[in-house]
């Protein structure tokens, strides 16, 4: 880092080193393979109630037809989002926090809405998480389990457990643990799910026109889900906004990045070039230089291997659980919905149709899938609750992390039973949470990051394609808010009237 006279500080681009300096090879596409680590944590966080559960129940009632609503989940969230908000830190080393906390307004304004909505609700899809679990744990042991109570109570029982158990879990382990952790549960689930996938024979046809029959609104059949019949657009803007997880996950890869060292973030001096980006929303200490531009681009490829590989593992998972409820529920119009919590349970029927050896196989998958996004959620909100508040509040950097991981893991669970114990549906909960966190406040941060990167120096933008996408996915996401919106306000005047 050098200062001209004028006291405005350039900072040297990091040189190319490792696989970024090697010449293109195939080799070289196998060792980029290893920069997926942050992305797979993202993923995590929403294989659980939007791949396991939402996208079965879907294909349940609407066969392929509705796999483009998937696909653009996929694009807009997995692909623009993620990667407009890792590519601004990765660039100028600042984490999204400290940019956002520099817009107009009362200072950190937005940052405290997103984490009242957040730390809120959180819970709510914890809940939808583990209750599923509880649900087909209740359902393997209940022979075994003494008489005298019900299956429900021993459902709310066994929620609690598991709930307490991944709450613990979220303490005992590091970032870096956790982040080879989800690797290792996004390959078993990924290998599991595709073989299933295959062996229930989808009609390729039918999965191909679903794919690219972006728009297409297929009539709802009478034996569907009663929710799907009188709820058509909300359940849509639900099943969007979960597959591809909430909105804590995205931000805290800002985090993650950091941590991984991509981009500027690999500058010796980082610190004091942070603590030069916190001093202004203008990132005027990036050269001007054609070669340097070019050299940070290398080094994002660390973030395209990430965000890519990423989006596939989202896709691929969603395609493979829909098309097991297109494939095999459909034909029996069995749709799986008015009863959330046991779609678990009675998915395994789909693999015992096939053959009695695949449902350990389908439960192990599960399981993985549950967990992992049951131990990340703590993780990822405490790490975007530290960095916001000691973005508002810079006296915030001393109060220890780990005191506020515990204090938000103790949150969750008291307010989790909440949720286990009074029998909200699994519907209400999936919506609320949809609604105001992975459709309305990734809305805004969307157009903040889309935003924040067309401001860069012109030679640091992105390309035109990634901003029309960016601009696009919060118009999208916008829209899946109002639907959400309208949907709720129609249901709860309903249910008050």
């Amino acid at each position: 880092m050098s200062s001209d006279s004028s006291e405005t500080f350039v900072v040297e681009i990091p040189p190319l080193t490792g696989v970024h300096a090697e010449p293109f090879s195939f080799g070289k596409m196998v060792r980029q393979m290893k920069f997926f680590g942050p992305a797979a944590v993202v993923a995590s966080l929403s294989l659980g109630a939007g791949e396991t559960i939402m996208a079965t129940g879907l294909g349940s009632w609407s066969e392929y037809k509705l796999l483009w609503l998937l696909l653009l989940s996929v694009l807009v969230r997995g692909v623009f989002v993620t990667y407009l908000i890792g590519r601004y830190t990765a660039i100028t080393g600042q984490g999204i926090g400290y940019r956002l906390v520099m817009l107009p307004g009362p200072r950190g304004w937005l940052l405290l809405a997103i984490l009242t909505a957040e730390v809120g609700l959180l819970s709510m899809g914890l809940t939808t998480i583990a209750k599923p679990c509880g649900n087909l744990i209740t359902y393997l042991l209940f022979d075994m389990l003494p008489e005298g109570w019900t299956f429900g109570l021993w459902e709310n029982i066994w929620t609690t457990v598991l709930m307490a158990a991944a709450m613990l879990f979220s303490l005992l382990v590091s970032y870096r643990a956790l982040e080879r952790q989800q690797i290792v549960i996004c390959g078993i689930v990924v290998v599991g799910t595709v073989i299933a996938g295959l062996l229930v024979q989808p009609d390729l046809q039918k999965l191909i026109t679903g794919v690219v029959s972006f728009g297409v609104m297929p009539e709802v059949p009478q034996w569907a889900p009663t929710a799907a019949r009188d709820e058509y657009v909300l359940v849509l803007v639900t099943i969007f906004g979960y597959v591809g997880g909430s909105l804590s996950g995205y931000l805290a890869y800002s985090n993650w990045v950091g941590l991984s060292g991509w981009g500027l973030n690999s500058h010796k001096q980082i610190n004091q070039i942070r603590d030069l980006s916190g001093k202004s929303s203008r990132v005027d200490y990036l050269p001007e230089d054609p070669d340097q531009a070019r050299r940070m681009r290398i080094l994002l490829s660390s973030l395209r291997w990430d965000v890519g590989m990423g989006a596939v593992v989202l896709f691929v998972v969603t395609a493979a659980f829909l098309t097991a409820g297109a494939a095999v529920l459909y034909p029996r119009q069995q749709a799986i919905g008015n009863n959330a919590w046991e779609l678990l349970t009675k998915q395994a029927g789909i693999w015992a149709e096939i053959h009695d050896v695949l449902v350990p196989v389908y439960y192990l998958a599960v399981a993985a899938a549950m967990w992992g996004t049951l131990a990340c959620i703590p993780e990822a909100i405490t790490r975007v609750s530290h960095s916001f508040m000691c973005a508002i509040w810079p006296r915030f950097v001393s109060f220890p992390r780990r005191r506020l991981h515990m204090l938000i893991v103790g949150w969750f669970f008291l307010t989790s039973l909440i949720w286990i114990w009074t029998g909200l549906t699994f519907n209400l909960l999936t919506q609320i949470a949809a609604f105001l966190t992975a459709n309305l406040g990734l809305s805004v941060v969307c157009i903040c990051v889309v935003y924040f990167n067309w401001t860069l120096p012109a030679l640091y933008r992105p390309r035109w394609w990634m901003t029309l996408g960016g601009v696009l996915s919060a118009i999208i996401l916008l829209l899946s808010a109002a639907g959400g919106a309208v949907g709720l306000s129609r249901k709860l005047l309903v249910a008050f009237s």
